[in-house]
């Protein structure tokens, strides 16, 4: 089975204003959604975060992977590096990760797992080893924000709508309305833990945001605080002694595996990672400075679906947990997520996911279903998902409508506060 075209179009989607280390979401997040047309008539789709520079890339690398097997990931990926490999390639210092070859081929590789599954006739779960569970467990993701929902809403509240669509429009800078947040949410969708995304606020307002997320839902539910790497080793070390007790982890509360390792040492909190440690060669570092306990795994930033089920045995020898990171996205990515959180044989925690925040889908049927906090692993051949080709082309005017080229939060939050700066370290 071989590939005949490439198809990739960018879309944009609403998002609404939230804050976090880097500044502040635009009113909409940039996708690109991949289909991989094959010779037998099967059409995979992926879908990855989208800016001009990967979707160029996407484009050169088109005629190249015209007339290659969609089974040959490893000559694929090979090919990958051939003609791209020269570009500087880091992560980049902002929360999301920055990389191209690795989101290039991620989005291959999800695209044509779906092609695999349509053909024969089997889910790409049970490509990936087959389930390990039935039904995938994820978290509610909490953000400080102002008043707005995104989108053609702009900072404009419809105030005639009522529950999670009404919560996720209103302003959340305080404890008592990130608690409000907090449970319109898990009413919503049923979450069974929660992390707040941490680096917006001074940390004793965010440490006393966890406080009250603890007191208004008790013991039992698992909080998580992100502060993207935006304290200094002090301050993470005063605050995480107060935090001991309430978190069921930190993620990267300092910046880099040494500052990592040496706060691991100083507090009793696991500390968790998409920042510090986020590929492979990556790993013996991390186990030699004992840098984090959890990994947040992301198939677009890990090199897709099938190194995330590697990620994950390393983890598991290495006695580290496992999870994964989300950002801004549609139903391909969260129907890939929930196959690859089905299929990984050790899965220690809750998934993140920002799909509550987006209202816009690209899939028939409508947005995937979160019961109970649980995604049920999706019937059907391949991914389980189908293009909607009519929002397809509304998403796509709409990123034509937008101007926007690639996510750039710091930007977007000078346009409410002219003198804010990104900084690696605030406090």
């Amino acid at each position: 089975m071989r590939i005949t075209d490439l198809i990739s179009t960018q879309i944009a989607i609403g998002d609404p204003p939230l804050l976090n280390a880097a500044g502040l979401h635009a009113p909409y997040a940039l996708r690109i959604i991949v289909e991989v047309v094959t010779d037998q008539g099967f059409v995979g789709l992926s879908e990855i975060p989208g800016s001009d520079r990967t979707y160029k890339a996407m484009e050169e690398l088109k005629p190249h992977l015209i007339g290659m097997d969609v089974f040959q990931f490893n000559a694929i990926k090979n090919l990958i590096r051939e003609k791209l490999g020269g570009v500087e390639d880091s992560r980049g210092e902002t929360p999301w990760d920055q990389r191209l070859l690795v989101h290039l081929f991620s989005a291959i590789e999800v695209a044509c797992l779906d092609c695999i599954g349509k053909k024969l006739n089997k889910p790409v779960v049970d490509l990936l080893g087959g389930r390990s569970r039935e039904k995938v467990p994820f978290s509610a993701y909490l953000f400080y924000k102002y008043e707005g929902a995104g989108g053609d809403l702009g900072f404009e509240v419809d105030h005639d709508q009522s529950g999670w669509l009404k919560a996720r429009q209103e302003e959340a800078l305080s404890p008592k309305q990130i608690v409000s947040q907090a449970r319109a949410m898990c009413e919503e969708f049923g979450f069974q833990s929660i992390k707040l995304k941490g680096g917006v606020k001074p940390p004793e307002e965010e440490y006393e945001c966890i406080l009250a997320l603890r007191e208004e839902f008790g013991p039992n539910v698992p909080l998580r605080l992100d502060p993207n790497a935006l304290w200094s080793l002090k301050t993470a070390t005063k605050y995480g002694k107060k935090l001991e007790g309430l978190l069921e982890y930190f993620e990267d509360p300092v910046r880099g595996q040494e500052e990592m390792g040496q706060l691991a040492k100083r507090i009793n909190i696991p500390l968790a990672t998409n920042m510090c440690t986020t590929s492979f060669e990556d790993i013996p570092q991390s186990i030699a400075l004992e840098s984090e306990r959890i990994i947040l795994s992301d198939h677009h930033f890990w090199g897709g679906l099938r190194a995330c089920i590697e990620l994950n045995r390393i983890c598991h020898t290495l006695g580290r947990g496992f999870s994964m990171h989300s950002n801004s996205h549609v139903g391909i990515s969260m129907a890939a997520m929930v196959h690859l959180g089905a299929a990984v044989p050790h899965l220690d925690y809750a998934l993140d996911t920002h799909y509550p925040w987006q209202v816009d889908e690209v899939i028939k049927g409508g947005k995937i279903k979160i019961e109970n906090g649980f995604v049920d692993v999706l019937e059907g051949p391949g991914l389980g998902v189908e293009l909607d080709r009519d929002q397809l082309q509304r998403l796509h005017q709409q990123f034509l409508n937008s101007g926007l080229k690639e996510r750039n939060d710091e930007i977007e939050m000078k346009k409410v506060d002219p003198q804010w700066e990104f900084k690696l370290q605030r406090w």
